[in-house]
């Protein structure tokens, strides 16, 4: 296995890599082809972005001068809070395909829940979807109770939920919901922003494999069985982050990850349905 081969089945049966590359904060065209074309070197098959990233037009430039054929990568956008609701989800997503010079996206997220759009905006999305402007559609930072909240009403649900996840922060119950649910978790930040890199224990563990931390915390992401798309601009880090394949971690050395959860968020906290808190 490699990052290149390792793909994952959504529940709409499309397939999805299971490692990634993010693009939050990668600014400037320089950068982003930079970027984007030691990712691909590496074997990076799928590219993360977002509307309020503002690069999108950058992604799509980076695409077309580095000639990559479209089909030969996974490319995922979501609408931001201001853009919800069901015209102008439509609205902005026809723009969002016009920055990354496409046709369509792989995975369209909803990047936020908020209670102002939160139907009309996932009606949109399987209108989208219906039209094929979107190959898949999900949600990014949805908790159970958005999820459960958004069954009530959904014609199909999200194939993906895109959450902080990390081993400050392992969410163990909102990945049961979802496996439950055939909804893949993806792990946005999936290093903590760095703070658990220090932690001694995973040092001990990259010791043992002759790896860095990093790499041990991406590799307890992939046996977790969830996506991640872990970031960088450094060649030497985006090839180093995508060399986990030949290695494995122990049970015990899971379970030793595992044991760092202190329910710490390095982002912002999702709010709740205020609608769903009063109906139910």
């Amino acid at each position: 296995m490699n990052i290149k081969d390792n793909w994952l089945k959504l529940a709409d049966d499309n397939k999805m890599p299971q490692e990634g590359f993010g693009l939050y904060k990668v600014d400037g065209q320089k950068t982003m082809n930079n970027a984007i074309k030691a990712a691909y070197t590496a074997g990076y098959r799928l590219f993360d972005t977002a509307q309020l990233y503002g690069n999108e037009a950058e992604v799509g430039t980076a695409f077309k001068e580095l000639q990559i054929p479209r089909d030969e990568v996974f490319l995922t956008t979501k609408v931001a809070e201001d853009n919800q609701g069901y015209d102008r989800t439509i609205e902005s997503v026809k723009e969002s395909l016009k920055k990354l010079q496409t046709d369509y996206v792989d995975l369209l997220l909803v990047h936020w829940p908020i209670e102002r759009a939160f139907f009309e905006t996932w009606r949109a999305f399987e209108d989208l979807k219906k039209a094929g402007l979107a190959k898949s559609i999900g949600v990014s930072n949805y908790q159970m109770i958005h999820l459960q909240y958004l069954a009530t009403k959904a014609h199909e649900m999200p194939v993906v939920d895109q959450i902080e996840l990390h081993p400050l922060l392992t969410q163990k119950p909102l990945l049961k919901f979802n496996h439950d649910h055939q909804i893949v978790t993806q792990a946005w930040s999936p290093l903590g922003r760095g703070a658990v890199l220090g932690k001694e224990v995973l040092e001990k563990i990259a010791a043992a494999h002759s790896k860095s931390t990093a790499q041990v915390i991406l590799r307890w992401h992939l046996q977790n069985g969830v996506s991640f798309i872990p970031k960088s601009v450094h060649a030497a880090r985006i090839d180093q982050n995508a060399a986990i394949y030949d290695f494995a971690l122990s049970a015990d050395e899971m379970q030793q990850i595992d044991a760092l959860n202190n329910y710490q968020r390095t982002g912002r906290e999702p709010e709740l349905t205020y609608e769903y808190d009063r109906q139910y």
